[in-house]
């Protein structure tokens, strides 16, 4: 069965000392399985996969029968990497689009905090610099803890914020969660869901 999971930019795992992993490579462990602790993890989609993400390597991978799994993980004896991308800009753009949606929920009109979302999808698109996103990060955090924007407070510091992070992945995360708050989160996390499933498929069209 199909399946998702992250690696870190050199293609090693999170956690263990393995080689790295190259595509269509199979790995068999013998050993008895158990979740978070021993044997070949993955997760039945993106979203679920990037709360595990060591890095920002995307990879879709074939599974055996899971040995234990709870809603968002498995864990099986056998794992084979069928594709892998490197989702960088992805991730941010996809943090950005959720980060987005949290500011605007929250009615935040600060232009700080808007800026660091530009500033971040033009990172992820070649058109800013380390020194821009690190200046834009630090508007949006002024804007965040500016009293006249206390109501707006929460999504301002971490959503835009963290969207302008320099750790794509982080980013995502955390602007994706902060994002589910502050909105319906079921709601809002469905659209999380369709819309990374959106960006990823095209990544590895």
């Amino acid at each position: 069965m199909l399946a998702y999971h992250f690696l870190k930019d050199d293609m090693t795992a999170g956690s263990g000392n393995e080689k790295p992993w190259k595509i269509g490579e199979e790995r068999t462990i013998k050993d008895k399985i158990k979740l978070c602790k021993s044997g070949y993890h993955s997760s039945p989609s993106w979203y679920d996969a990037l709360q595990y993400a060591p890095g920002s390597m995307a990879c879709i991978v074939e599974i055996s029968e899971p040995i234990e799994k709870d809603t968002t993980k498995s864990a099986s004896n056998t794992r084979k990497l069928i594709a892998a991308k490197d989702a960088k800009r992805v991730l941010r753009l996809w943090g950005c689009d959720c980060a987005e949606r949290a500011l605007q929920r929250a009615n935040v009109t600060d232009k700080r905090s808007w800026d660091a979302i530009k500033v971040s999808r033009d990172y992820a698109n070649g058109k800013a610099t380390k020194d821009e996103l690190s200046a834009a990060r630090d508007a949006a955090r002024a804007a965040a803890w500016d009293a006249a924007w206390a109501a707006a407070r929460a999504a301002a510091r971490d959503a835009a914020w963290d969207a302008a992070r320099a750790a794509a992945w982080d980013a995502a995360w955390a602007a994706a969660r902060d994002a589910a708050w502050a909105a319906a989160r079921d709601a809002e996390i469905s659209w999380q869901k369709e819309h990374l499933d959106e960006m990823m498929e095209e990544l590895f069209e």
